[in-house]
C-alpha cells in the first residue's frame, strides 16, 4: 500500500503561525493511516502559511492557509486524494506567485526534507560538487567569475575575484567563512535557505573550499535563528556521517569540514571584519583595510567571506555551466536574486527573480499593493540604510547599477513597503537612531555622527532655526559617507538623503502639526 507523504512547513515563519500546531493535529487525526509527515521549509508564500501539501498519484496538491481546527474537515475531504476544500489551492508550482519565479538558488526550498541527504540528492544535489572535483581547483574559480556572480550580502563584489584572491595567497591554512549574520529589516532570505536546504549553502562551501584550498569552514549564524542553527547542525552532522564532509570528502582525498558559530545579536557583526573579529572570541569591531580578509582574515590567514546566497548559488553554477547562469540577468547584474517582500503589503514572501525586473512589478504584481489598502508612497530597498524610493522611481530596473544611478542600494534584496500615512522624516531620523544602538563605536564619524544626527532631526521638527539645521544635516551626511571606517556609517546617509530629497515636506511641517500627530 502507498504511504501519502503530508508536507508541513518546519520554517520559523510558518511555526509562528501555528505550523507545529498543524502537524501535531494531523499526526493525530491521521492515525491508522498510511501517513508520513514530512517537515520541509516554506516556498515563501508567507500570506499562505501554513502551506500544507500532499503527494497524491497526480503530483503534489497544496492547501492553505492551514490552521489546526482545519484538519478534521481537509481529512474528511479526502486531502490525502487531493479532494476538494475551500483551502486547496492546486499544484503550489503552478500558484502564478510560484510560477512567474525564476528559483535556481531556491528551487528546492519547501520541496525537500531539509535533513535528508537523500531527498537532496534526488533533486540533483551534490552535482555541483562532483563537477567541482572532476576539474582543477583554478578551473572552478574560472567558472565562478564568468557567471557574473556578485555578492549577494549587499556589495555586489564578485565572487570569482575574490576567490581568486585566496587561492593565489600562500599559507598553510585557509579558511570560508560564510555570513548568516542576516541582520536587515526585511529580510529573511539567508534564514529560509538555512532552514529550507542547509545542503546547499553546505556543497556551496565545499565547492569554494576545493577551489581556494581551504579545509575549514565556519558559518556565522545570528542568533535570533535558533531554528536555522538547529537545522544547520543536523545537516552538517548528516553530511559528515554520509561522507560529504570530513577528512576526504565524497571519497576524494580532499578534507573540508564546516561548524556552525553563533553570533550574540551584534548588527555591525553583519560586516565581514567585524564578523571574523567575533569569531575569533573578540568584541565585533570593524577592522581597517587594507589588508583584506582575502589575504589576512580569520586568524590572519586568507579567508574567503561570502553571504549565505553567493555559496547557496555556487552549486547550480558547477551543475549547469558559467553561461547559463550569465544568461539570467541584465548588464554586470548576472543570475537571480532572492528579493524579499515584506512591510505594509498583501502578499509578503520570497521572491527569486532575474536581475531587471522593476521594483512596481515585484510590489504591485507579486505583492498586490498595501495590505492597507491605500496608496503606496515610499518603498525601501537595502535594509535599513537603503534609500526610500518614491513612486516616481518605482519603475527602477532591480539591478545593482541601476539603483546606484539613483542613488539606491540593492544591499540584501529586502524590499519594504511603505503606505502614505509614513513620515519620513521619522524615517530618516530612525536611520540615524538605528546606526547610534549599533555602531561598534571605533570611528568618530559613525558613532558621533548617528547622535548628532538624531538631535539635528529633532531641531528641524521642532522648527529651531530650520534652514540653517537642514544645510547642517546635509554637511554630517557628507562627513559620515566619507569618513566613516566601514558602511554602518558610510551608508546611513542613504535613507537619510532620500527621504530628504523625495519627501521633503516632511521636514517642513509646522512643531504644531508635528506635536498632533
Amino acid at each position: 500500500m502507498r504511504v501519502t507523504r503530508i508536507y508541513i512547513p518546519a520554517d520559523a515563519q510558518a511555526v509562528a503561525l501555528a505550523a507545529d500546531r498543524v502537524a501535531a493535529a494531523f499526526e493525530q487525526r491521521a492515525q491508522g493511516r498510511d501517513v508520513t509527515i514530512v517537515r520541509t521549509g516554506s516556498r515563501g508564500l508567507f500570506w499562505l502559511e501554513p502551506m500544507v501539501e500532499v503527494e497524491t498519484k497526480d503530483g503534489r496538491v497544496a492547501y492553505g492557509p492551514v490552521k489546526p481546527g482545519d484538519v478534521g474537515g481537509l481529512l474528511e475531504a479526502g486531502v490525502l486524494e487531493g479532494g476538494p476544500h475551500r483551502l486547496r489551492l492546486g499544484d503550489p508550482a503552478a500558484i502564478p506567485y510560484l510560477a512567474r519565479q525564476t528559483r535556481l538558488t531556491f528551487a528546492r526550498c519547501g520541496i525537500v526534507d531539509p535533513v535528508s541527504v537523500e531527498d537532496y540528492v534526488a533533486q540533483v544535489g551534490y552535482r555541483g560538487l562532483s563537477q567541482a572535483l572532476s576539474i582543477e581547483p583554478v578551473e572552478i574559480v574560472d567558472i565562478v567569475k564568468a557567471s557574473g556572480l556578485r555578492g549577494r550580502g549587499g556589495a555586489g563584489f564578485p565572487t570569482g575575484i575574490k576567490w581568486s584572491t585566496v587561492q593565489l595567497a600562500e599559507a598553510d591554512q585557509k579558511y570560508i567563512v560564510c555570513n548568516a549574520d542576516e541582520g536587515d529589516s526585511g529580510t529573511f532570505a539567508d534564514r529560509m535557505l538555512m532552514e529550507g536546504d542547509p545542503f546547499a549553502l553546505i556543497e556551496g562551501m565545499t565547492i569554494a573550499g576545493l577551489a581556494v584550498g581551504a579545509t575549514k569552514g565556519f558559518i556565522y549564524i545570528r542568533s535570533e535563528y535558533p531554528h536555522a542553527i538547529r537545522t544547520m547542525d543536523r545537516a552538517i552532522a548528516t553530511a559528515t556521517a554520509a561522507g560529504y564532509l570530513g577528512p576526504s570528502v565524497a571519497q576524494s582525498g580532499r578534507a573540508f569540514t564546516i561548524e556552525t558559530r553563533t553570533g550574540a545579536g551584534a548588527y555591525i557583526c553583519g560586516e565581514e571584519t567585524a564578523l571574523l573579529d567575533s569569531l575569533e572570541g573578540k568584541r565585533g569591531m570593524v577592522r581597517a583595510k587594507p589588508p583584506l580578509p582575502a589575504m589576512k582574515g580569520l586568524f590572519g590567514k586568507p579567508t574567503v567571506v561570502n553571504n549565505v546566497l553567493s555559496l547557496a548559488t555556487v552549486p547550480w553554477i558547477l551543475d549547469h555551466g558559467a553561461q547559463a547562469y550569465a544568461d539570467f540577468g541584465m548588464g554586470r547584474s548576472r543570475g537571480t536574486l532572492p528579493f524579499q517582500l515584506a512591510g505594509n503589503v498583501k502578499r509578503g514572501g520570497l521572491i527569486e527573480l532575474a536581475f531587471g525586473t522593476t521594483l512596481r512589478e515585484v510590489v504591485e504584481e507579486f505583492g498586490g499593493g498595501t495590505r492597507s489598502g491605500r496608496p503606496v508612497r515610499a518603498v525601501q530597498v537595502g535594509g535599513p540604510l537603503g534609500a526610500y524610493f518614491p513612486q516616481n522611481l518605482l519603475d527602477t530596473p532591480l539591478d545593482y547599477e541601476a539603483f546606484a544611478a539613483q542613488k539606491g542600494l540593492l544591499g540584501h534584496g529586502g524590499i519594504v513597503v511603505f503606505d502614505d500615512t509614513v513620515d519620513l522624516a521619522e524615517q530618516a531620523r530612525f536611520a540615524f537612531e538605528f546606526c547610534a544602538k549599533e555602531s561598534c563605536g571605533k570611528c568618530t564619524p559613525c558613532r558621533i555622527g548617528s547622535t548628532r544626527g538624531v538631535e539635528t532631526v529633532d531641531r528641524i521638527l521642532a522648527g529651531i532655526e530650520r534652514e540653517k539645521n537642514l544645510d547642517v544635516l546635509v554637511d554630517l551626511c557628507e562627513v559620515m559617507t566619507d569618513g566613516s571606517l566601514c558602511a554602518m556609517g558610510g551608508l546611513t546617509p542613504v535613507p537619510v538623503l532620500s527621504a530628504l530629497t523625495h519627501f521633503p515636506e516632511d521636514f517642513r511641517r509646522s512643531p504644531a502639526r508635528a506635536a498632533a500627530e
